[in-house]
């Protein structure tokens, strides 16, 4: 099967039921081990800048950011890191399904008002892992993303944090994570084998470019194993070299 293949119906099932996170059902998955070879690649690539604000995007919808984030927040929570996981994804939020987290109150909630992030904090059932959910989809999104107050709001979490992960819209789906990706410290792309367009990634490397945004690299999603091994995830760098042939 190759890499990139036709568009498919999005579907809404992470939104309706949230997403599997392996890491933390079975830890001694080799899924699981394969998501801290995420995170392992992740802090190989910034060793000479601390990565302390992190955004998980794909180029369209269904090709697994959320999933790829939440097992990878997990993965960090595991090895002793205090992480923040933070729902950016105002128009279809997956966090509140996956932890069983009611969603009257959250991002766009401080954002609009103006509140004390702590007000939204929920436990994750995870140790070390802290949730901030979406809040209630709120009218202007992109501005709301590209305020100062969630500039500050960013600012204040990575000082009492260790990671501050963000789960953000598809790319080409919307303005905000263009937004965002200018004011964090690494970017992930996630690239779902026989959902991906080779446009569609190719557009999004340049609007990552655009805004001068640190991609770190993409996570292989979905892979297809050869003569029946292989896992289901890998990270790669080298992005304009994945895209050739």
């Amino acid at each position: 099967m190759s890499l990139f293949h036709h568009k498919k119906k999005p579907s809404t099932d992470t939104i309706e039921n949230g997403v599997k996170l392996v890491t933390a059902l079975e830890p001694k998955n080799i899924v699981s081990e394969q998501f801290r070879t995420v995170r392992t690649n992740i802090d190989f690539s910034s060793v000479d800048t601390e990565i302390k604000t992190l955004l998980f995007t794909s180029s369209e919808v269904s090709e697994g950011k959320s999933t790829v984030s939440g097992n990878t927040a997990v993965a960090w929570a595991q090895q002793g890191k205090k992480v923040l996981f933070v729902d950016a994804d105002l128009r279809r939020p997956t966090l509140n399904a996956t932890f069983g987290l009611v969603n009257t109150q959250g991002l766009s909630t401080i954002l609009a008002n103006n509140e004390d992030y702590h007000s939204v904090l929920n436990e994750s059932g995870v140790d070390n892992l802290t949730i901030i959910t979406s809040g209630p989809v709120p009218p202007n999104p992109a501005e709301l993303l590209n305020s100062n107050r969630m500039k500050n709001f960013l600012r204040s979490a990575e000082n009492e944090y260790d990671l501050v992960i963000l789960d953000v819209p598809p790319l080409l789906s919307v303005t905000d994570t263009q937004v965002l990706a200018a004011n964090v410290d690494g970017v992930v792309l996630v690239v779902r084998q026989g959902v991906a367009q080779r446009a569609a990634v190719t557009r999004s490397k340049e609007l990552l470019t655009m805004v001068h945004a640190n991609l770190l690299g993409y996570v292989l999603n979905d892979v297809e194993p050869k003569n029946g091994y292989g896992y289901g995830y890998g990270y790669g760098y080298g992005y304009e070299g994945s895209l050739k042939g």
